[in-house]
């Protein structure tokens, strides 16, 4: 089944308010929270989080500022090209009470205004569907994570055009409404393992180490600590 990509920005009213009403919802919620435990198992041996660690596509904020609550020597940088989701995630940056060390910027992934290896560790969650060619992404991932750092990124997986309907019937039954519709989108604009693995060949992230999360999710992690990373593969 050939991919259908999605549009790189998410600012439509309805869809920013689906979006953020779902990530407080309980499927949402602890789907996110298995990406933050595969976050905080790459600090260093056992400890937690310290540096500085950007989120690219970071939407509405939820991932980041939940790191952030787990790791109060770390600060986080989130990017969105979206002005509707950042509204959102300042909102609640400023309600949990962590502007101090957490800051969410209006950007694009293709040129991000970092200087080569500023972060510790590159986040990207749920936005590689939204691509139609992610090589330069990836190159800007690498560019501004030093060396010795990490990059982790998880997203979607397409099945088959055989199996989509009860993909999308059995992982999207949380869903409804707005929310439905957008899921299957993502569902058909996101890409298969082995899209992913030529994607990274052609980056120059060969290396990096392929993850699937049960049959709904992959992604990958890169650098000096993806040997160390919880994966949760199934």
């Amino acid at each position: 089944m050939a991919r259908k990509p999605e549009p790189e920005v998410m600012d439509g009213h309805d869809e920013v308010a689906a979006y953020a009403s779902a990530s407080s919802q309980s499927h949402l919620d602890a789907l996110d929270n298995t990406l933050v435990e595969q976050a905080l198992s790459l600090g260093q041996d056992g400890q937690q989080l310290a540096g500085l660690l950007l989120d690219l596509g970071c939407g509405p904020g939820s991932i980041a500022l939940k790191i952030a609550a787990r790791c109060p020597r770390l600060m986080v940088v989130g990017v969105d090209r979206s002005r509707a989701m950042l509204r959102v995630a300042l909102s609640a940056v400023r309600a949990q009470g962590l502007a101090s060390r957490v800051f969410f910027v209006e950007g694009d992934a293709n040129r991000l205004g970092f200087s080569d290896g500023a972060f510790d560790f590159v986040l990207s969650n749920s936005v590689l569907h939204h691509l139609a060619s992610p090589g330069s992404v990836f190159e800007e991932m690498a560019r501004v994570t030093r060396d010795g750092g990490t990059i982790l990124v998880r997203d979607l997986r397409r099945p088959s055009w055989l199996a989509l309907p009860f993909h999308v019937r059995w992982h999207g039954r949380h869903y409804s409404g707005v929310m439905k519709k957008l899921f299957k989108d993502s569902v058909r604009a996101a890409y298969t393992r082995e899209e992913l693995a030529d994607l990274l060949r052609a980056s120059g992230m060969g290396k990096a180490r392929i993850f699937l999360h049960e049959s709904s999710h992959m992604g990958f992690v890169y650098g000096a600590r993806s040997k160390n990373c919880q994966t949760g593969v199934k």
